[in-house]
């Protein structure tokens, strides 16, 4: 097998000593670990599934590949290229943790790092000028917009957590960044079961420090958005996010990134309005790409 036929299938784990005393003795809160994806990350999923749709489309000899990313999807798509044999070009906020950048460029990607005031939308109006003064320099990813993105999780995602669940799945709950994981995830596992309740999350407002997430409100809204598919959207409040994270560390021995405080906030609030039910969210990353970011955070200490 290849690299790439390794994305996916990652574990399911059952959180009880987080959810015992927070939510109903019968209800259930369950996670996908997705750092054990070999990228490390969610944005594996998607990064393949972008991938393997510009390669059946055709890329021009010489062209490269070109993507804005705060920092999980580039780690993937540098990756997954490297493995493929294709250049890549990635638009980055300044901000962006230093293991994330040491990442990106050891997989040779020419990292383009924007300014840290415009945020994640500013890497993406980067690549987008990019795009239209190269056109023929350029094959322009565009995971915000590109329906491969939620198609991954669709046929993927989704189908990993209605089996492991054996289909007991009643809530789905994650969070919003580029949304495919919400959008993918959800029109998956309702083309399953109909009634599956599906609840996205993200942060009160902009400068949360949830990273990886998007405030919808105050950010450019992703074109494969679309909030008609949630029941229910949260607003996680960034305190109570990374208190979570403490804790999911202490009694789960789980060390998560930024935005799964979030994911987890989303599902025991969801869990606290069940007397029984199975609810399913998605840790996106490992707390590891995070340590030297934690200390300046409202987070504090992972440790």
């Amino acid at each position: 097998m290849l690299l790439i036929d390794y994305v996916g299938n990652t574990p399911l784990v059952r959180l009880d000593r987080i959810a015992r005393g927070r939510v109903p003795s019968g209800v259930e809160i369950w996670a996908k670990l997705e750092w054990f994806n070999p990228g490390g990350s969610i944005k594996d999923r998607a990064a393949r599934a972008i991938i393997l749709a510009a390669e059946r489309a055709g890329i021009p000899e010489g062209a490269r590949l070109l993507d804005a990313s705060s920092g999980n999807t580039g780690i993937a798509y540098g990756m997954l290229c490297a493995a493929r044999g294709h250049r890549l070009t990635l638009c980055i906020p300044s901000y962006a943790n230093d293991e994330r950048k040491h990442l990106v460029r050891a997989y040779g990607v020419e990292l383009i790092e924007t300014d840290a005031r415009e945020g994640s939308d500013g890497a993406i109006r980067r690549a987008q000028a990019l795009a239209a003064a190269h056109p023929d320099r350029f094959v322009y990813l565009d995971q915000y917009s590109n329906p491969a993105n939620p198609g991954a999780h669709e046929h993927g995602t989704a189908l990993e957590i209605w089996s492991q669940t054996a289909g007991r799945v009643t809530h789905f709950v994650a969070g919003l960044g580029t949304s495919g994981t919400f959008v993918g995830t959800s029109r998956g596992l309702r083309a399953k079961n109909a009634h599956i309740q599906c609840v996205s999350v993200q942060p009160t407002g902009p400068g949360h420090g949830l990273e990886g997430l998007k405030h919808m409100a105050t950010a450019i809204v992703p074109k494969i958005y679309d909030p008609t598919i949630a029941n229910a959207d949260l607003a996680a409040p960034s305190a109570a996010s990374f208190e979570l994270l403490r804790a999911l560390a202490k009694e789960e021995g789980i060390l998560a990134g930024f935005s799964s405080g979030a994911a987890l906030w989303g599902a025991i609030e969801v869990a606290r309005t069940l007397t029984a039910g199975v609810v399913v969210t998605v840790f996106p990353d490992s707390g590891e790409r995070y340590v030297s970011q934690a200390s300046q955070t409202a987070m504090g200490s992972l440790c």
